[in-house]
C-alpha cells in the first residue's frame, strides 16, 4: 500500500438544469460571434457552460459541453488566478470540474475547441456566484510543522453547525508516509461546537509524516453556511511515549519506545463525587507551564486558588498532571487531590521536559468519575476502532 490512507474527495455529480449559453467559435481573447453564425470558415462549435450569469448558485460543479465538435481543454480560473481542475471526457463532448464553485466568486471559462473539419478556436465566457449569507470557519489541530505524540488525532472544530456532514467529510483528505489506517468521526466538542477528528486504528508509528488537505472552499456546511477557503496542515509523529497511571497503587510509569524510563509516585483525585480523577486514555492537550487554578472554575466552590507549576492539560474539563508539593505526604500512598494527578516538583519538572502534546496518559483506577468522553479533550481512544468508524458520516 502506498502512502495515501484516506482519500475522501467530492466526486458527486449533482443534477443541474442545463442552462445553455450558445457561443460560437472565436479566436482566443475575442468576443464570441452571434449564435447560429459560423465562427470562421472551419465551422461552428456550440459551447454550453453551467452555472451562468451574474447571480449563479454556488456549490455546483462547473460543466462545459460541446456540440458540432469537441473540447480539447478547459481552463476555469477565479479572479485570483486559482483554477478549478477537471478533465475532458466522452470523446471531448464534456468537461466537469472536480471542485465546486465557491460563493461570491467571478470565474472565467476558456474552452479550447476543435470543429469537425479540424478548425481550432477558444470560446471564452464567465459567471459570478452569489455571495454567502453565512460563512463557516474551522479551528484545527495540530498546527503545521510540529512534532506530536503517538495519540494525537487530527481535529477540526467548526465555528457554526455542520448538518451536511457527508459533503464536508468528502472534502477531507489525509495522507501519510506509511499507509496508516484510520477514520474520521463526528462528535460534539467540549465547547458545544461540531467537531470531526481523524484517528488511526492504533497509536501512530513514530516518524510518520502526516498531511491534511481540507478542500472546503465552495462546500455548503448546511445550517452553518459556506466554507470560503481551504485548510491544510502537516506534522510529524515523534517518539512513542506512553504514560501509564495506576491510581490504585498511586504510581505513574513513563514508557518510551517500549522501555520504562521513570517511575513516579503520584496522588490522584480524592474519592468522592466531584473530586475523583477520570480514567481511560487522556491525550496531552498542551503544556501550559504555570497556571492559576481556581476551584470555582470547576464547580468546587472556594476549595483552592493557587499558582501551579509544570501544568500539563489532559482534559478540557480541567484534569491536569502537575507539581503538587502540598500533597507530598500522599504521593505513592493515597489519592488526595481535587481530580488532577499530582507529583513532586522534581518529577513534574522532569515529565514536563519529556512530554509533548499528543502523548497518551493511560489512567486506571477503581474509584474514578468514569471514562474520559470523546469530546473532553481527545477521548476518542476510549472507543473501539469499530465504534469510532461508525461515527463517520460516510459509513
Amino acid at each position: 500500500m502506498h502512502c495515501i490512507c484516506v482519500r475522501a474527495r467530492a466526486r458527486v455529480r449533482a443534477a443541474a438544469v442545463l442552462l445553455l449559453v450558445t457561443l460560437t467559435g472565436c479566436s482566443s481573447g475575442v468576443a464570441p460571434t452571434s449564435p447560429g453564425t459560423k465562427g470562421g470558415a472551419g465551422g461552428t462549435v456550440k459551447v454550453s457552460v453551467t452555472p451562468r450569469g451574474r447571480q449563479a448558485v454556488a456549490g455546483q460543479q462547473v460543466r462545459v459541453t460541446a456540440k458540432g465538435g469537441s473540447l480539447t481543454s478547459v481552463t476555469v480560473t477565479d479572479a485570483g488566478g486559482h483554477r478549478l481542475t477537471g478533465r475532458v471526457s466522452d470523446g471531448g463532448a464534456r468537461w466537469v470540474s472536480e471542485r465546486k464553485a465557491a460563493p461570491g466568486t467571478l470565474y472565467r471559462v476558456d474552452a479550447a475547441t476543435r470543429a469537425k473539419d479540424g478548425t481550432r478556436r477558444t470560446v471564452r465566457s464567465s459567471f459570478t456566484t452569489v455571495k454567502a449569507d453565512r460563512i463557516n470557519k474551522v479551528d484545527w489541530r495540530p498546527g503545521t510543522g510540529g512534532t506530536v505524540g503517538v495519540a494525537q488525532p487530527i481535529s477540526l472544530v467548526f465555528d457554526r453547525p455542520v448538518t451536511n456532514r457527508a459533503d464536508v467529510e468528502k472534502q477531507l483528505e489525509v495522507t501519510t508516509s506509511n499507509g496508516t489506517e484510520g477514520s474520521w468521526g463526528w462528535l460534539r466538542d467540549w465547547s458545544g461546537r461540531d467537531r470531526v477528528d481523524w484517528r488511526p486504528r492504533t497509536y501512530w508509528k513514530p516518524g510518520t509524516q502526516v498531511t491534511l488537505n481540507a478542500e472546503l472552499n465552495g462546500t455548503d456546511s448546511g445550517a452553518g453556511g459556506w466554507f470560503v477557503r481551504d485548510y491544510t496542515t502537516t506534522f510529524t509523529i515523534g517518539r512513542a511515549q506512553v504514560v501509564k497511571v495506576d491510581l490504585d497503587s498511586h504510581r505513574m510509569t513513563v514508557q518510551r519506545d517500549g522501555r520504562t524510563v521513570r517511575r513516579i509516585a503520584v496522588s490522584g483525585g480524592t474519592p468522592g463525587k466531584d473530586t475523583r480523577s477520570w480514567h481511560g486514555t487522556a491525550v496531552l492537550l498542551a503544556k501550559e507551564g504555570t497556571v492559576r487554578m481556581n476551584s470555582e472554575t470547576v464547580g468546587l466552590g472556594h476549595t483552592y486558588d493557587q499558582m501551579v507549576h509544570s501544568s500539563m492539560r489532559l482534559t478540557w474539563s480541567g484534569m491536569y498532571a502537575h507539581a503538587a508539593p502540598w500533597n507530598a505526604a500522599y504521593f505513592g500512598r493515597a489519592n488526595r487531590s481535587h481530580g488532577c494527578i499530582g507529583m513532586s516538583d522534581a518529577d513534574a519538572a522532569w515529565l514536563y521536559r519529556q512530554a509533548m502534546p499528543g502523548d497518551p496518559f493511560e489512567i486506571e483506577g477503581k474509584d474514578t468519575k468514569g471514562v474520559v468522553e470523546p469530546g473532553n479533550g481527545f477521548g476518542e481512544w476510549n472507543l473501539s476502532f469499530a465504534a469510532w468508524q461508525a461515527r463517520s458520516a460516510l459509513r
